[in-house]
């Protein structure tokens, strides 16, 4: 396998392993594991920051379109890649989905009742504010990327810093949207949920959000070296 084949498939496998434990702790969370919110923006944040460190030398630990949209229009990602990375990143979303849809096949009651994990929009919450949080959170994660994985000034902290900000948009969104950031960890339980309710909102809202962080990114944060190169 290739370079650009053994990338595909570590975006598409912690891509998997991210959305198989965060969806998976809020299905277990409504069939009474009473981790609460706390605990699943820890096992979406944790999870991420491992994967992001297990796979970061392969791919570049994005798994999620945004990102990858973000870091092409900085110009540290090439645009040529883009598809592909989306390909293999919705792939291995709707792998996991499907995962959870048969693991948790005996709780049906809470697959209903979180449609299996798959964000959505709280009551009285519009679908034109949804798209400001949903982006408002996505600017934050392309920053944090940006900041501790991407830049040639980055501390190289691994997947840290990048899963502590999922960890805390959850907290602060998760009650409002759900706080997906990602387009594919909306598509990859919505998918085998059956359930398409504003799905606009989960790729409207973060790749604005990631196209107004690369923007700021690549005009305003990055060294004059850097904006020369990219």
């Amino acid at each position: 396998m290739n370079e650009h084949g053994r990338a595909l498939l570590a975006e598409a496998v912690g891509t998997y392993w991210f959305f198989f434990v965060g969806a998976g702790a809020i299905i277990a969370d409504a069939y009474g594991g009473g981790a609460g919110l706390l605990g699943i923006a820890l096992a979406h944040g944790v999870t991420l920051a491992v994967a992001v460190s297990a796979f970061g030398a392969l791919s570049g630990g994005h798994f999620n379109p945004a990102v990858s949209l973000g870091l092409a229009i900085t110009g540290h990602f090439p645009w040529t890649r883009v598809p592909t990375y989306w390909v293999a990143q919705l792939a291995g979303g709707v792998a996991a989905g499907f995962t959870l849809r048969y693991v948790f096949d005996f709780a049906l009651t809470a697959i209903d009742k979180t449609n299996l994990g798959t964000p959505s929009l709280a009551q009285g919450i519009s679908p034109a504010a949804a798209i400001v949080v949903e982006a408002v959170l996505t600017v934050f994660l392309v920053w944090a990327v940006y900041g501790t994985a991407v830049s040639r000034l980055a501390p190289r902290i691994a997947g840290f810093g990048i899963g502590l900000t999922v960890a805390m948009d959850i907290l602060v969104g998760g009650p409002l949207t759900g706080a997906a950031m990602n387009p594919a960890r909306w598509f990859a339980t919505a998918v085998p949920a059956g359930f398409f309710d504003n799905w606009w909102v989960y790729w409207v809202g973060p790749l604005l959000g990631a196209a107004i962080a690369a923007l700021v990114i690549r005009y305003g944060f990055a060294p004059a070296e850097e904006r020369a190169t990219t």
